[in-house]
């Protein structure tokens, strides 16, 4: 399952206390409390795993180590370990209660979220010539805290939409290694799927249905995944009864959802060209045609028609290396 969209509360490490402690051997009389250790900070962490924000659908607390006591003869308390989350790049990360608000865009790119608390002073620290013998000492401070929402809006070269059932994941699994699940019903895929063709990133978005922008079905999610491609690959297929239709209500709630959305180089293709006629083919070409687009006719069963949209990809490809 992938989980896009999660609330966490995050608390940074308490420091340790301070000691008060002396040293009683001859000549070297005095205090000796050590201060307590830093609480550990928490950072996130960019990484390509899409499906990393599952590790908290059932862990919405997360706290960092705290700091140790000090100790006597010196000794100062260990740091509280630090935490680093992994999260998927494309991750928008909102502070609920400050509004801030940042984004992980790189593989490795990280942010710091809160700070632990520092350290409570131990009684060495409060020596001087007037006050030899120190019973002072600090309490630890707490870690920082927040509420954070965290967001992914994937961050993809390309990005394949269409009605469900219009050959999305069919074709991502032929021109990748992605392996998508491919079924004959109307909410095929529930989730989005990446793949690879050579360096170009590809996201299969689920099936869209009329009403998606409005939060019917799961369309709401999977249209903020689409806003983050740079160029969309519309699929329509060609058993559908109006492919003018489809491609009209595809187009709809896409500009409904975004004026960004609408803007996007968006190329259409008809896909399973070989469970029509040939004059069923053509007819249907005629109609999208019609409303003055170009449409690309392939199957994944032929060879050569699928040659035609790896060649748009490989021109994309090359754009990309350039840009």
């Amino acid at each position: 399952m992938l989980i896009d969209e999660v609330k966490i509360r995050v608390h940074g490490g308490s420091g340790g206390r301070g000691a008060v402690a002396f040293n009683r051997a001859k000549l070297a009389i005095g205090p000796v409390g050590g201060s307590g250790g830093r609480g550990g900070n928490i950072t996130f962490e960019g990484v390509s795993n899409i499906s990393a924000l599952i590790q908290f659908q059932n862990k919405k607390e997360v706290r960092a180590g705290d700091g140790a006591d000090g100790r006597s003869q010196f000794r100062d308390g260990e740091s509280g370990a630090d935490l680093i989350l992994k999260v998927p790049v494309g991750t928008v990360i909102t502070n609920t209660e400050t509004g801030e608000q940042i984004e992980i865009t790189r593989i490795g790119e990280t942010w710091l979220a809160v700070k632990g608390g520092k350290g409570g002073k131990g009684n060495f620290k409060y020596r001087s010539p007037i006050n030899t013998s120190p019973t002072e000492f600090q309490e630890g401070l707490p870690g920082e805290r927040a509420i954070l929402q965290l967001e992914l809006k994937m961050i993809a070269d390309l990005g394949l939409v269409g009605l469900p059932n219009a050959g999305k994941s069919s074709l991502l699994n032929e021109l990748t290694a992605a392996k998508s699940k491919v079924a004959n019903y109307p909410f095929t895929t529930l989730e989005p799927h990446l793949g690879a063709y050579y360096s170009l990133v590809i996201a299969d978005i689920p099936g869209l249905i009329e009403g998606a922008s409005s939060g019917k079905g799961l369309g709401t999610k999977f249209l903020r995944h689409i806003e983050r491609t740079k160029t969309i690959f519309h699929l329509i297929s060609a058993e559908v009864a109006s492919p003018a239709g489809a491609y009209r209500t595809i187009r709809e709630e896409l500009s409904t959802h975004s004026a960004i959305l609408a803007t996007k180089p968006e190329q259409v293709f008809l896909t399973k060209i070989d469970l029509v006629s040939p004059e069923e083919l053509k007819q249907k070409l005629a109609e999208l045609r019609a409303l003055g687009l170009k449409p690309i006719p392939f199957s994944i069963l032929d060879t050569e028609s699928l040659g035609l949209v790896k060649k748009i990809l490989e021109k994309i490809q090359k754009e990309k290396g350039t840009s």
